[in-house]
């Protein structure tokens, strides 16, 4: 019997407030901002929302915060749905922050009435300046003192567009000299005359996140609002809010976020590289973008697996990408069909092999399935494109490919041995020749012949053109986040290679947008969008093994 998974910190605590009868069901949201694409750090959010109520019971709202027009986009709102579908989850119910306006305006003038919130006609620069610093206190200004209905008719004005953008700003009265300098009077409404995505130009005031946050959990009587480390300082005033204007006591509770090797996470430089074209588009395959994960290859159940392996955390740490890549290979090892490719191709010419004649061999469709996986019919042919790197003019003692007098198995099909080889007028050979063994056929072999190698290779009659593309990490430091000057200058330009005539058994012909496919020796491949009737192409999702552990072995990268 396998041992009982342990429970996360945040599982723990879901536990308590069920069993002492706190809730009685729990209720978490995702609240997305619809200002880009997800990324892999969303995805171990929603895992962790999603997963909490599915474990026990419970709902989990989908919600868009939506308060920045400037930067949001029905595009954005469109792809997280679909990215979140892609992962295998659910929403109870499809919300957004401007749902709330009117409610969080009342909220807003409850405040003003109660004396805790204010009109301020102070610049940016002013705020900032009047807030002191953590080891000074802050100072208040004149507008502070305001009256009651002073406030009242200055905020109906912002509200109604009298205003321009950044003369007035509606603040908290809080503290400020408190420790915190999110206590500092913060800002709750600031002027944005802008068209909104979903409600166009009916606003021009919108609400700050701190304002319109807790404030939304509560309208939807969240019961666990999770949240990552950076919004701890955030929480007293989450519940200052929440105190004030005693409404339902959703309480805020926050995990460390998804820090990856070799990958940038912030969606502010993640838009740069897409604004300036060092990538194709968000959902380009080296992005760690959900749609570019996809894209890649990527599978629902192996970005589920990963987020299930690093678990969930109180502390910040840097997880190694390699774990992503295990899951992956985890999984299509198991899913993935084994077709044959030849990346770089040089002739192999069976000498005795009878010449027109095409034999149908039978290869393994993947011999790691459950179902055993089926087969399929490869043309055999006297000439077989095989790689380059399986031959070699000098091969050393242990080189168990070909080279003259060397045997080895063709994948599914006869053992041959190396003859001899031509060479074009540079000296660059152009063909190797061989001879086969006929009673040494796959599944009938009684030739007692024994080889340590085994070599794919595709029928020069019927090998069909492809480009395949090799994609490899974006950037080739570790940490490109915490490096000195421009992360853009930390790309690595080895992040793609494009080979445009690969040439591929006739069965992938056949190819889908849903299968996985382990290109023999290769690695792990999936057919792109960017395919058609007239040219097929194919995306590496990951190589069979750890490439980058070889150069951890040099000192370079880790």
């Amino acid at each position: 019997m396998s041992e009982e998974k342990s429970l996360n910190f945040i599982e723990e605590i879901v536990e308590a407030d069920l069993a002492g009868g706190r809730y009685k069901t729990i209720h978490t949201r995702f609240p997305p901002e619809p200002n880009g694409y997800l990324h892999i750090g969303h995805a171990k959010s929603i895992c962790l929302n999603f997963g909490l109520a599915n474990k026990y019971g419970g709902k989990t709202n989908l919600r868009f915060d939506d308060t920045n027009p400037v930067t949001e986009d029905t595009e954005y709102v469109d792809s997280i749905k679909a990215d979140i579908k892609w992962l295998g989850f659910k929403w109870s119910n499809e919300l957004y922050a401007s749902d709330y306006f009117n409610k969080l305006y009342e909220l807003a003038i409850d405040l003003i009435k109660k004396s805790l919130a204010y009109v301020d006609d102070s610049t940016s620069e002013e705020i900032a300046d009047q807030k002191g610093t953590p080891t000074e206190p802050g100072k208040p200004n004149q507008y502070r003192n305001r009256t009651i209905e002073e406030n009242l008719d200055l905020f109906a004005k912002m509200k109604a567009g009298a205003f321009k953008d950044g003369a007035k700003v509606l603040r908290a009265k809080i503290d400020l000299a408190n420790p915190n300098m999110h206590l500092r009077d913060p800002i709750m409404y600031r002027i944005k005359q802008a068209h909104h995505h979903r409600t166009g130009d009916a606003w021009c005031i919108y609400p700050m996140y701190d304002f319109a946050h807790g404030q939304s959990d509560s309208i939807e009587n969240i019961t666990h609002s999770v949240c990552t480390l950076e919004f701890v300082p955030h929480r007293p005033l989450y519940d200052w809010y929440i105190e004030q204007l005693n409404i339902f006591p959703s309480h805020q509770y926050e995990f460390a976020r998804l820090n990856l090797t070799y990958t940038i996470m912030s969606k502010r430089k993640l838009l740069q590289l897409v604004n300036e074209k060092l990538v194709d588009g968000w959902n380009d395959p080296r992005m760690p973008t959900i749609a570019g994960l996809r894209r890649r290859g990527y599978t629902p159940e192996s970005i589920r697996m990963f987020c299930d392996k690093i678990g969930v955390q109180k502390r910040e740490n840097l997880i190694d990408l390699s774990l992503l890549e295990f899951c992956i290979r985890e999984d299509l090892n198991k899913n993935a069909v084994r077709r044959m490719v030849v990346l770089d191709p040089i002739k192999l010419v069976i000498t005795n092999y009878p010449e027109g004649h095409t034999e149908e061999m039978e290869g393994e469709n993947n011999p790691e399935a459950e179902d055993g996986g089926g087969s399929r019919i490869i043309p055999f042919t006297k000439e077989l494109w095989i790689e380059r790197e399986d031959f070699m003019e000098e091969p050393p003692k242990k080189f168990f490919r070909l080279g003259v007098g060397l045997m080895v198995r063709l994948k599914s099909a006869y053992i041959v041995k190396c003859t001899g080889f031509n060479k074009d007028e540079k000296g660059k050979v152009t063909e190797v020749l061989a001879e086969y063994f006929p009673e040494s056929r796959s599944g009938h072999d009684t030739s007692g012949i024994v080889v340590k190698g085994t070599i794919h290779w595709v029928s020069v009659q019927h090998a069909l053109n492809a480009e395949v593309r090799l994609y490899d990490r974006l950037f080739k430091v570790e940490n490109p986040a915490v490096e000195e000057g421009d992360f853009k200058d930390y790309i690595n330009p080895e992040s793609l290679h494009v080979i445009e005539n690969a040439l591929i058994e006739p069965d992938l012909r056949k190819a889908t947008f849903s299968e996985r496919y382990q290109f023999i020796r290769k690695g792990y491949f999936v057919l792109d969008e960017d395919s058609s009737e007239e040219k097929i192409v194919f995306n590496r999702t990951v190589t069979l093994k750890d490439a980058w552990a070889k150069e951890t072995k040099k000192g370079i990268g880790k």
